[in-house]
């Protein structure tokens, strides 16, 4: 089979947090005949799997890495701490780095948020993955700071998670190679902003129907014609004037004119 014989298909990295699936419904409704494939990366590899071909388009973490790559910011998520359930951090809506002073905060090596900092107190070592971390957490050996969507991930019925209010934030951005930016991207990306449908960016005007053409010119002749006869009665007489009030000629009103007394 010739490349040119290959059917179409996409395929979309996602990194852990992000949920594709109302983008992807979407596609399936307006693309069904190309299937989209979902390639699930870890953070730190999904600027690879767009340079070598993996996928053709991807949600990843910012910044971007790279000139080659183009992206489109999406979202900014909120930062949570993952705390056990007894925790007294789980008492309030809300904490501030600052509260967190007194705790061992875990760092694992696949941590997504930009720290200059880390608060609280480093752990012996750190943690190889997010979910080892949450594993520790559990234990009771400390807390994690994480986005929201990787607390989600990563639930259990023994931690709950609040609102760092002054930690880093990680955002959210579709990204693909700025030299590979194919007819099915663009589509995808027409999705993501929320294009209907009937969008004409990217795809040629539909050109109007010869019948509704021809429709409507039948349409104007008659409308001309029917206002052409009307001028045309009014200029030669054809329309009798209207009969003046009472219906008889001022003649014939009174008969004959009476005698003098």
């Amino acid at each position: 089979m010739t490349g040119s014989d290959t059917p179409p298909s996409f395929r979309l990295a996602y990194v852990p947090g992000v949920t594709p699936t109302k983008w992807v419904r979407i596609w399936n409704e307006r693309l069904p005949d190309v299937p989209l494939t979902l390639v699930g990366v870890p953070a730190a590899e999904a600027f690879g799997a767009l340079r070598t071909g993996d996928a053709d388009a991807g949600f990843v973490r910012m910044p971007v890495d790279g000139a080659d790559l183009s992206a489109i910011p999406l979202y900014t998520e909120t930062t949570v701490v993952v705390v056990p359930k007894d925790h007294v951090v789980a008492a309030v809506e809300e904490v501030a780095t600052e509260d967190l002073a007194d705790e061992i905060v875990l760092h694992p090596l696949d941590d997504v948020l930009a720290w200059e900092t880390l608060p609280g107190r480093p752990a012996f070592e750190r943690p190889a993955t997010t979910a080892d971390a949450i594993e520790l957490v559990a234990a009771g050996i400390g807390v994690l700071v994480v986005p929201q969507s990787l607390a989600r991930l990563h639930h259990r019925k023994d931690l709950t998670y609040r609102t760092v209010s002054d930690a880093p934030a990680s955002r959210i951005a579709l990204s693909w190679p700025e030299e590979k930016t194919t007819d099915l991207v663009e589509e995808f990306i027409g999705i993501v902003r929320g294009r209907t449908v009937n969008s004409t960016r990217g795809r040629p005007p539909t050109p109007p129907q010869p019948k509704q053409r021809k429709a409507a010119g039948a349409a104007g002749g008659k409308t001309g014609a029917k206002a052409g006869g009307a001028k045309g009665g009014a200029k030669g007489g054809g329309a009798k004037p209207a009969a003046r009030s009472g219906g008889k000629p001022a003649a014939k009103r009174g008969g004959k004119p009476r005698g003098r007394r």
